[in-house]
């Protein structure tokens, strides 16, 4: 359990992949989609992607010729049950994570 919460707290780590995360809450989304509001090649989207998906934060298929990203809803259900281990933290209300995220989409990026 602790190789898998490395690599979701990593993944979790850069603001590119929770603005990726925040964008995916609304609906699933075809790569280069996902892709368009960012100032990075495809390329590099997709390795973001990568790095989600292996933490088992998005899942993709292929929809004929279109790749399509989608959120897992349980994929931090983990990470939550390690932090209330600790006492110290109140409970994660995965609804309120879930309004964080559409906060920080909707924030001006800053710089």
């Amino acid at each position: 359990m602790a190789r898998n919460l490395d690599i979701v707290f990593a993944a979790l780590a850069d603001p590119t992949r929770r603005r990726i995360l925040s964008m995916l809450l609304e609906d699933d989304m075809a790569v280069t989609d996902v892709a368009e509001p960012f100032d990075m090649s495809l390329a590099a989207i997709s390795k973001h992607l990568v790095i989600l998906a292996n933490a088992g934060l998005i899942s993709q298929d292929k929809r004929g010729r279109v790749k399509w990203c989608r959120l897992e809803p349980d994929a931090l259900r983990a990470a939550s049950v390690w932090m209330q281990g600790f006492g110290q933290f109140e409970p994660v209300n995965l609804d309120a994570f879930e309004r964080f995220l559409i906060d920080q989409r909707i924030a001006p990026e800053p710089g």
